[in-house]
């Protein structure tokens, strides 16, 4: 059973991701498509490998953390020192995120309360 390979243009509207951003990857060597002539064609390990891409984005990993991070899933690089590294890195990350999100809330909360300000505001002066 061959592998469905996709170009470029597949793989950007697959991923939802632009061009520029492919080939940036590529050129930081985080992708390596099959070339023929100028044409790039993505396999099953490029799809694998972007999935794994943006969801170190999402977490909120740089693109060097992130190439850290493959390597673990290159098997015969596998090592205790790298899964700890990994532990540490994701740890981290964590309580970044953590701390984002609880200034995400207190910036919700302050909106909420300047709103329900306004709103008294209006009121009264609709009542004049």
């Amino acid at each position: 059973m061959s592998e469905e390979k996709l170009t470029l243009k597949e793989m950007c509207e697959a991923f939802e991701v632009t061009p520029r951003t492919l080939r940036y990857y590529e050129y930081i060597e985080l992708l390596i498509p099959e070339k023929i002539g100028k044409k790039r064609l993505y396999g099953n390990k490029e799809k694998a490998l972007l999935t794994l891409i943006k969801r170190g984005r999402r977490f909120g990993f740089s693109l060097e953390e992130i190439r850290q991070w493959l390597a673990m899933y290159n098997r015969d690089n596998q090592n205790q020192t790298q899964i700890e590294a990994w532990i540490n890195m994701a740890n981290n990350q964590t309580i970044e995120l953590e701390e984002r999100k609880s200034e995400i809330q207190k910036a919700i909360d302050d909106i909420k309360n300047l709103r329900v300000d306004a709103e008294r505001e209006l009121r009264a002066l609709l009542k004049k």
